[in-house]
This record gives C-alpha cells, structure tokens and sequence, in this order.
C-alpha cells in the first residue's frame, strides 16, 4: 500500500467520523422522503408521456381507417362507372393502409402494457412511500425523544458541556477565594511581624512593637488587678441573729475591712 493510498484511507475514516457527528438522521430521513417523491413524479410523468403516446397512435389509426372507409367507396364508384382501373388503384392503396393499421396496432398494444405495467409501478411506489413516510415520522420522534432523554441525563450527572463549563467557573472561584484568603492572611501577619510596612499609617515597625508591648503590658496589669479584687472581696455572708462583733468577724474570715466602733449609746459608728 502506497503512502498516498494510507493518506486517503485516512482522510475518509477521518471524513465518515466528521459526517457522522455533523448528520442529523432526521434530515436525512426527510431528504430521501423527498427524493421518493420525486421519484414518483417522475414515474407519472412518464405515464402521462406514454398515453400521449398511446392517444396519438389512436388518432392516426382511425385517421387511417377512415382513409380505408374513403378508399372502399371510390373504388365502388369506379367499377359503377366502368373504370376498373381506378377501382384497382383504390384498393391498393387501401391494401396499404389496412397494412400501416395493423402496425399501429401492434404498437398500440405494446403502448397500453407499458402503460399498464407504468400504473401498477406506480401504484407500488406509491404504497411503499407511504409506509417509508409513517415510519419516517416514528423514526423521528424516537430519535428527538432519546435525544431529550440524553440531554436530561447528561445535565443531571454534570457531563454535559453547560454544566461542565459551570463546575470549572465554580471550581475557578473557589480557587481565587482560597488564594486571596491565603495572601490576605500572609499579608496580616507580615503587617504584623513588621516585616511589612502599612503604608496607611503614619507609625513606623519600631512604634508598632513598642505599641503592641505597651498594650500586652496594659492587658496583664488589668488581668492581675481584677484576680485581686475577685480574691480579696468575695460575696459577704451576713451575721446570725444576736451574733455580737466577734461573732460575725469570725464566721466572715475573709472580711478584712475594720469592724464598726460602738458609741456609748450603742449605735455602731458608721464610717464615712
């Protein structure tokens, strides 16, 4: 096999697989639906160009029979007049026309089985293109109702090329939001560390930490203070009745605050 040979085995394997994507079987169900019934104009065409035949064969031999009819007459009249001769001649040329008669005759009949063999291809052309056209038309809609079916099918499992193209546009920004939260946060502890000035603010990385220590100093002082505050003032339980200044400095142990001075008219003294 020659390299020209391969090259146009591969052109047409690479030509039926472009046809077959590109084809339609509804249009091409349509188009020899088409090319059928041109076939059967064609064939009454040719009916109708055999009976004119068939018609004009008929008119010529009763134009001849006629012509016989005329001939049969004069040569009547002849021999009544004496003229045997002219008798002989009529008849003669009537023997000839009796002869063309039985020509058209046999081609009249060639003709009308012709015609008749026509009509009854015709006929069964007729009938087969009908059939072709009912089961064109089923062949149709089985085929636009698989193909719903599998357009359905393909949208469903997320092959189809709409669907695919909105998985990757999904997949795309979700990407993009990944990559901007990651640089975000490097950006954030950059700014930070220091290692990154922040061009909006007018203090420079020294400031910062020295910002940063004063306010982690600030929060421990105020953490501590209030654990001694929590430490040193719980909830105070009031005294028993009939409990004297001992008594109650006694059941409030974690009470550190002076205990009241009693008046000589023993009212406590309250202190201000």
């Amino acid at each position: 096999m020659g390299v020209f040979q391969r090259f146009l085995n591969i052109f047409r394997a690479k030509t039926n697989k472009l046809l077959d994507r590109v084809e339609d079987p509804r249009d091409t169900l349509d188009l020899s639906y088409e090319k059928q019934l041109e076939n059967i104009q064609k064939m009454r065409r040719s009916i109708a160009e055999v009976a004119t035949a068939r018609k004009r064969i008929e008119i010529q031999a009763n134009q001849l029979q006629a012509q016989g009819s005329k001939l049969q007459e004069q040569a009547r009249l002849a021999l009544g007049q004496g003229r045997e001769d002219l008798a002989r001649e009529a008849l003669t040329r009537r023997a000839t026309i009796a002869e063309q008669l039985t020509e058209l005759e046999s081609q009249h009949s060639q003709i009308v089985a012709q015609q008749d063999k026509l009509v009854e291809t015709s006929q069964r052309l007729q009938t087969q293109v009908a059939a072709f056209r009912t089961r064109k038309e089923s062949l149709k809609a089985t085929y636009t109702a698989a193909e719903a079916q599998t357009r359905i099918g393909e949208a469903v499992a997320g092959i189809s090329s709409s669907m695919g193209d909105a998985g990757a546009t999904m997949q795309r920004a979700e990407d993009k939001i990944s990559q901007m939260q990651a640089r975000a946060g490097a950006i954030d502890e950059l700014l930070a560390s220091g290692a990154l000035t922040d061009l909006s603010s007018s203090t420079d990385d020294i400031q910062a930490k020295l910002n940063k220590v004063t306010a982690t100093s600030q929060v421990e002082r105020e953490l501590a203070a209030l654990k001694t505050e929590m430490a040193v003032a719980p909830a105070a339980i009031p005294p028993a009745a009939g409990a004297t200044g001992a008594d109650a400095a006694r059941a409030a142990p974690g009470d550190l605050s002076p205990s009241p001075t009693k008046h000589p008219d023993n009212q406590p003294e309250v202190n201000s």
